[in-house]
């Protein structure tokens, strides 16, 4: 059997660097799958937008930097919605296209070093959260128990052990969620009864006297996704919508979908580009993330909530990227509100 040649899209796709072209005028016209892991953006939303709002040189190289070929080694380099990052950076005139380059990114082993001190940073977080989060309800268990043996009190102090222990169990099955590394069970699936029960559990809960509104296109095709990680991804969004509007007049949460023909991303490095035009939008008026935060509200153990351990929306993106999608948090609008935007793929007929 005869294998027929890859073309040029796949090729660009299945790039182990970064790789952005640039037109004439300086405009981002394509963004290869590695490109969009390493900024942290689809292509979609840099299709049309300077290159110097996603690759921000510092001064001293953007003086140098003549347009046509250009290299920085070792560089630390705003990158996309990432921060800052070490990398080697080259940009090459595209021959035959005047005026067009190509921006290739590639991540130094100074900042591959700093990756692996991030994973490090945060087992240590989950391991002091741990212990912090443990060791109060021990405590507790441990007097319960001593009063106990005592005979004081047997019911009520029954009733604590178990509550603790039960509590316990809850914070150790939130840290399991991420370890699962069962595929997930992905079955084409109307999403409407879905949101439905979503709205259902949330107006009877966390979202008791806020107002739920739906703005749902009628003619979006069944999504490929698993049922429940799909409902625990979107009940954990509207929570984190709702929490954002405690103390707030006039809160609102709208829960939109949209069919967004052409839309196509990879939902990790290393994974191909593919459809993903069924969007499931999740947003609230409040005054969305902190500043300092909203590049990494993704990340374990970022929150910006005082109570919160940073854990809900890092589980929401391990979800949604299982099921082939992406997720993306924004500000839009005028007024400005919160968008939690989830891109999942169609189910084939």
């Amino acid at each position: 059997m005869s294998a027929t040649a890859p073309d040029f899209a796949e090729l660009f796709a299945a790039l182990p660097v970064a790789v952005l072209v640039v037109d004439p005028v300086g405009r981002v016209v394509h963004v290869n799958a590695a490109g969009e892991a390493m900024l942290n953006i689809s292509e979609r939303a840099m299709a049309g937008q300077h290159v110097d709002l996603f690759i921000r040189l510092p001064e001293v190289f953007a003086e140098r930097r003549s347009g046509r070929m250009f290299a920085a080694y070792d560089a630390d380099v705003g990158v996309g919605r990432v921060g800052r990052m070490r990398v080697d950076l080259l940009e090459s005139a595209l021959p035959d296209h005047p005026g067009w380059t190509i921006v290739t990114l590639r991540g130094t082993p100074a900042a591959r070093a700093h990756e692996r001190g991030a994973g490090a940073r945060a087992a240590i977080g989950a391991a002091a959260m741990l212990a912090h989060e443990i060791k109060n309800p021990l405590s507790g268990i441990r007097g319960a128990a001593q009063l106990l043996s005592e005979g004081e009190g047997a019911g009520e102090l029954t009733r604590l052990i178990t509550t603790e222990v039960d509590r316990i169990a809850a914070l150790i099955d939130r840290m399991q969620d991420f370890t699962d590394t069962r595929p997930p069970l992905l079955e084409p699936h109307n999403v409407y009864p879905l949101l439905d029960h979503v709205r259902q559990v949330a107006s009877a809960g966390f979202a008791r006297g806020i107002a739920i509104e739906e703005r749902f296109d009628p003619s979006l095709p069944p999504a490929l996704v698993d049922r429940d990680a799909f409902t625990q991804v979107l009940l954990n969004l509207v929570k984190n919508a709702c929490e954002a509007l405690v103390g707030q007049d006039g809160g609102r949460v709208t829960i939109a979908t949209a069919y967004r023909h052409g839309m196509s991303a990879s939902a990790g490095p290393g994974r191909p580009r593919r459809p993903l035009p069924i969007e499931i939008s999740v947003i609230d008026n409040g005054p969305g993330a902190p500043a300092d935060i909203a590049e990494h509200l993704f990340d374990p153990f970022v929150s910006g909530k005082a109570e919160g351990r940073g854990l809900g929306l890092s589980l929401v993106e391990k979800l949604v990227g299982d099921m082939g999608g992406i997720v993306s948090y924004a500000r839009e609008g005028d007024p400005e509100q919160t968008v939690f935007r989830v891109l999942l793929p169609r189910a084939t007929s």
